[in-house]
């Protein structure tokens, strides 16, 4: 498969090694030079940029954390002045400060590159039509996805997030090729376009979906690449490492590769913060190697996975993100016991008759209880000879098979859970206030 950048993709991991021990060893002194707050952290240690001189030393510099970019809201951990600036992005602040990042026009072209990369990597051409309905504005998904696709040469709709029965009129009309969007929304228009009456292979054009921004299991994959005709990739960002574009899945959907001369990734033990060998599984930690605008150093991702450097098929020389199992901010504590939503949707996915939209609840009288409520295909809702009951049951107890906790299941008609067109909103904690 064509790539964007073969020279830069292709190198050998002894030459990106060496290209990140440069890259670090110089943004270290460039973050402490012009960043208060790492500067601060660094004499905290008592260590100079001076005793980081390669690869082996990095354990020695502080971690960043996403509170560090809310307690210096919002220009805090700028190191270049504000008039260097060329575009701002946020995070909404709807669980507190936002979260602002910043970029330099030297910053921009690097962000587009590595978004350009991206799509190339996932089988996109300049031949292709991308239909963008990540939200434009302070999010970075829209503006992201859209620069990426035009520097491969691609046409890009952007159409943005909502109107759903317009999204499908235009996919259909201009024989969209490439959908961008979050895996939930995907779920959503495979079920308008079914009432719609649209079928995917007759009447659409699409090859591939863009995902991100939420996470997704390979059940949900499959279930979106049968209903609406098309092959689906992961891509992997932040808002903090730029946005999307940080690692992305090849033709060969094993494991994510990372972009290795932008971003330096390590896991960690969550607990004591101890750097891990290469495929053992952690919390996994990045630093930008040549940001300009807000440089981060040991940036703590709270993503949970594990990373290889073994050869990939595709011949891209970068590491991998293999066994992602969700981010350890996400992690519901239910009773002591430690469970992830990704696990509920992978069990919920495997049972036929189980839709594809489910919620999580969690409660709390004197212990903790999970509550977990699904929809149920039409078909199977509408079985004159359905056992409601015993279905109930079924799900009760291959969620607790999993999870090795009992979850109290719901089952509810075709339609009842409400419908978003970005983020779905999965989950609600209700022991938070």
């Amino acid at each position: 498969m064509p790539m964007f950048s073969p020279k830069i993709e292709t190198l050998k991991a002894a030459a990106i090694r060496e290209l990140q021990e440069e890259r670090f060893v110089k943004m270290v002194k460039y973050a402490y030079e012009r960043v208060p707050m790492y500067r601060e952290r660094f004499q905290e240690r008592n260590i100079t940029p001076d005793d980081i001189k390669g690869l082996e030393d990095v354990p020695k510099v502080p971690f960043t954390y996403k509170n560090d970019l809310r307690d210096h809201y919002p220009y805090g951990i700028l190191a270049v002045p504000v008039s260097e600036i060329v575009r701002f992005h946020s995070s909404s602040g709807t669980t507190g400060t936002p979260t602002v990042v910043s970029y330099t026009r030297k910053d921009m072209e690097t962000w587009i590159n590595l978004m350009a990369r991206c799509l190339a990597s996932a089988g996109v051409t300049g031949e292709d039509i991308v239909q963008n309905t990540y939200g434009y504005g302070l999010f970075t998904g829209g503006l992201g996805y859209h620069y990426g696709a035009e520097r491969l040469g691609c046409a890009v709709v952007p159409v943005g997030s909502g109107n759903t029965k317009r999204q499908l009129d235009i996919m259909k009309d201009f024989k969209t090729t490439v959908l961008c969007c979050t895996p939930s929304y995907a779920t959503y228009l495979a079920e308008a376009a079914r009432e719609a009456g649209i079928d995917p292979l007759q009447d659409l054009s699409l090859k591939i979906a863009m995902f991100g921004a939420e996470p997704w299991s390979e059940e949900q994959r499959k279930h979106i690449e049968k209903n609406l005709n098309l092959k689906a990739t992961d891509c992997y960002g932040m808002s903090e490492l730029y946005g999307p574009g940080v690692a992305v899945e090849c033709e060969y959907q094993n494991g994510l590769h990372v972009w290795a001369d932008e971003f330096y990734v390590e896991t960690i033990d969550p607990e004591t913060g101890d750097v891990l060998e290469p495929g053992e599984k952690g919390e996994m930690v990045i630093t930008m190697l040549s940001r300009e605008a807000m440089p981060l150093l040991r940036y703590r991702t709270r993503d949970i996975c594990m990373i290889t450097w073994d050869e990939c098929q595709c011949g891209r020389s970068h590491p991998r993100i293999m066994s992602m199992s969700g981010r350890s901010d996400d992690m519901l504590i239910v009773g002591g016991v430690n469970v992830f939503p990704s696990q509920i949707e992978s069990v919920l996915f495997e049972i036929p008759g189980v839709a594809k939209q489910y919620q999580i609840i969690i409660d709390r009288d004197i212990l903790d209880h999970l509550y977990v409520k699904v929809e149920m295909e039409p078909a199977m809702w509408e079985s004159p000879g359905f056992d409601k009951d015993s279905f109930t049951w079924k799900v009760a107890e291959n969620l607790k098979s999993v999870l090795m906790i009992t979850a109290r299941v719901k089952l509810l008609a075709p339609g009842s859970i409400e419908r978003t067109e970005g983020k779905a909103k999965r989950v609600i904690d209700l022991r938070k206030g």
